[in-house]
């Protein structure tokens, strides 16, 4: 992570986690790949640093 960027907290990110859960819900089984790929590329643009969204990817992946 840059050192220009806070991190959630826990709150925070349980907060996170809870509307990422039902935007996924809202979206329904068979449009949340569509849904994800497209917050992931926003995400990615907000983020505006492609060797830490890479990183990123790489973190997720992990022990899946």
């Amino acid at each position: 992570m840059s050192n220009d960027t806070q991190a959630l907290t826990i709150g925070g990110l349980e907060t996170v986690y809870d509307a990422l859960a039902n935007a996924i819900d809202q979206a329904g089984a068979d449009k949340a790949e569509l849904f994800l790929v497209k917050l992931a590329l926003l995400n990615a643009n907000a983020l505006g640093d492609a060797e830490l969204f890479q990183s990123h990817l790489a973190a997720a992946l992990r022990d899946l």
